[in-house]
């Protein structure tokens, strides 16, 4: 901070005289608070091209630029009247005090007042990164700590799974063909036969709260069933509030769209008392995410109109009261994909924020000890980055950072045909940074979707190929995260209408029946990964059943459990490990024992 301090005064102190030598006056130092904000983000411009140039393939150190300039320029836009004040009273002395006399020692001197004054408004928010914890659960739940999720135990744990979206609220574009795949246990048992360990669970505002103030009864009882299904078999939750263009109803009959937009169908989300559209139309601009009533209704939303954050924020307290002492759900996802309403992004984040703080503090009032888990808005899955809510904007530290990274994917690059923005590989890196000023664990909440339009299953090469990197990418930074998505019904809005409903569980639109699973990509996202490890994991690398994978616990543990798939038995390889075992399991091998020190597992195909 210091430094940026000195670095905008004395870009301020090469602009001001050159420029109130021209215009004089209040506005002679506005411009020269503008320019010495440009100059400024052109100096940190230079400087991400240079530590950003890697990666190579995408045009994030062009985009990075961009952004540091127009943030400089909004900077000294928002400070340069202050300057301007601070120049008119710097005159004034020197005028009455010694005439004659240079003044760019007094513009230096108000230039830095200016710079601290901007700066005592900013320091505020970067504080709370500090705060100390509260409210961390007891053992037995699983817990942020620093930059992994544990288990309590002195274990990390990998949380890899996939997303289930059968008890959606959603829209039906075909009122005779349902939108969502019938739930059941054998969901879970053929998601442990994967190796997974969580089930991110998407839920409806809409079906859980139809009438405000009360949760639906047999709705929480289906969430409970699925919570119970899922640890039957090993498998954490994470209750999802999911939504998608805010609610789920359609344009409405009669609605006349502007050039430019079309009508568009509903998707799901909030319940109708809920949404205050303010009777904007409900017409799309390149995709549900961006309508006139979806962006009111969010604004509405976001300044708490009606009390309908406040609304939600006691929604989850209740919900999570309902799962207060069940340590198998992993945690709660506040909101997925929030939307940018219609202010500017550094407000929608300030706001978000604040609607994560409310939650949360309902959440905790409720006795519930999980993790939370908060997102970024829609932006990062549409271009690949965004801001995130304000750092400080809670002090409870029990929180995991959770954007969805689809870059290559589903991002506006992709569909414009144009140079990635963001790469596959460098999503990595850029959420981590932002995970890291929280000081939170990085989890991807949803992701994959890769293919073409004329290639639908997604087992062509291509999407092979891009999901092989991104598991090469997601095992080099020991991550976890849930794909997109286990079963998707053939009337689900987000399907179209096809012949088949398009997830890792097909199904034949045809018959209602299934089709073959995608067995390209399980082969790829059922890989071998430790579970659960001692300490911390310090390095990992996968291949099918070949492992390569490194550890360090200072406290000896037997909690190493690690998964190879497949039916042959692996050639397991390790050291620092006593007492272990490999037991066969439904759809692969189960590799136990006791960790002390440095330790690594290594592993090839076996017969």
């Amino acid at each position: 901070m210091a430094v940026s301090i000195g670095l905008l005064a004395l870009a301020a102190s090469l602009c001001l005289k050159p420029i109130r030598s021209r215009v004089g006056g209040l506005l002679g130092g506005w411009i020269a608070g503008l320019c010495a904000g440009g100059l400024f983000g052109l100096l940190q411009a230079v400087i991400s091209l240079v530590v950003d140039r890697g990666a190579g393939g995408d045009m994030w150190p062009l985009m990075m630029a961009y952004v540091a300039v127009a943030d400089g320029l909004a900077f000294g836009a928002c400070t340069g009247w202050l300057l301007g004040l601070a120049a008119l009273a710097t005159d004034r002395v020197d005028q009455t005090s010694r005439p004659g006399r240079s003044t760019a020692p007094q513009f230096i001197a108000g230039a830095l007042g200016v710079m601290a004054l901007a700066a005592s408004l900013i320091v505020p928010n970067v504080q709370g990164a500090a705060n100390v914890g509260k409210n961390l659960p007891d053992a037995g739940f699983l817990r942020a700590e620093g930059s992994h999720i544990s288990d309590g135990r002195g274990n990390q744990v990998l949380l890899r799974g996939v997303n289930v979206n059968q008890l959606v609220d959603f829209y039906r574009p075909q009122p005779e063909v349902p939108a969502v795949r019938p739930l059941s246990e054998e969901d879970f048992a053929g998601m442990a036969e994967q190796g997974f360990t969580v089930s991110r669970l998407n839920i409806s505002w809409s079906a859980l709260e139809p009438e405000r103030g009360s949760l639906d009864p047999e709705y929480v009882a289906r969430i409970h069933q699925a919570v119970d299904w899922a640890k039957a078999h090993g498998i954490y939750t994470v209750l999802d509030m999911h939504q998608n263009g805010w609610w789920n109803g359609p344009t409405e009959p009669g609605t006349t769209c502007r050039p430019g937009t079309e009508e568009m169908w509903g998707y799901d989300g909030a319940t109708q008392w809920a949404t205050i559209t303010d009777r904007a139309p409900r017409c799309q601009f390149t995709g549900r995410d961006i309508s006139p009533a979806g962006n009111r209704a969010f604004q509405n939303f976001y300044f708490d109109t009606n009390g309908i954050r406040s609304a939600l924020a006691q929604t989850w307290g209740k919900l999570a009261a309902e799962f207060s002492d069940e340590p198998m759900v992993a945690g709660f996802d506040l909101l997925n994909e929030p939307g940018f309403g219609e202010t500017a992004p550094v407000t929608t984040s300030y706001l978000l924020g604040k609607f994560y703080a409310q939650s949360i503090e309902r959440i905790r009032e409720a006795g519930a000890r999980q993790i939370i888990f908060i997102e970024p808005s829609i932006f990062w899955s549409g271009l690949g980055f965004d801001s995130g809510p304000t750092p400080g904007f809670t002090e409870d530290t029990n929180i995991v950072f959770s954007p969805h990274l689809y870059a290559e994917s589903i991002t506006m690059d992709r569909d414009l045909g144009i140079v990635p923005i963001v790469g596959l590989e460098r999503q990595f890196t850029l959420a981590q940074r932002v995970a890291a000023e929280y000081n939170a664990p990085l989890w991807s909440g949803e992701y994959g979707y890769w293919g073409s339009e004329e290639v639908h299953w997604g087992e062509d090469e291509d999407s092979l190929a891009r999901l092989a990197r991104y598991a090469a990418a997601e095992d080099e930074h020991v991550l976890g995260s849930a794909y997109w998505v286990w079963k998707q019904a053939c009337g689900d809005p987000q399907n179209g209408i096809e012949p088949y409903g398009n997830a890792l569980m097909m199904q034949d639109c045809a018959t209602g029946g299934d089709l073959p699973p995608k067995r390209g990509l399980l082969k790829i996202l059922s890989r071998a990964y430790p579970q659960s490890a001692p300490g911390k994991i310090t390095s990992l690398a996968a291949e099918e059943s070949t492992l390569r994978l490194a550890g360090q616990t200072d406290t000896a543990s037997c909690d190493l459990q690690v998964w190879f798939p497949g039916s042959a038995k692996p050639e397991i390889h390790s050291t620092g490990i006593a007492n272990s075992s490999l037991e066969q399991v439904p759809g692969g091998w189960k590799f136990t024992g006791c960790a002390s020190g440095d330790y690594a597992v290594a592993s090839g195909s076996g017969e």
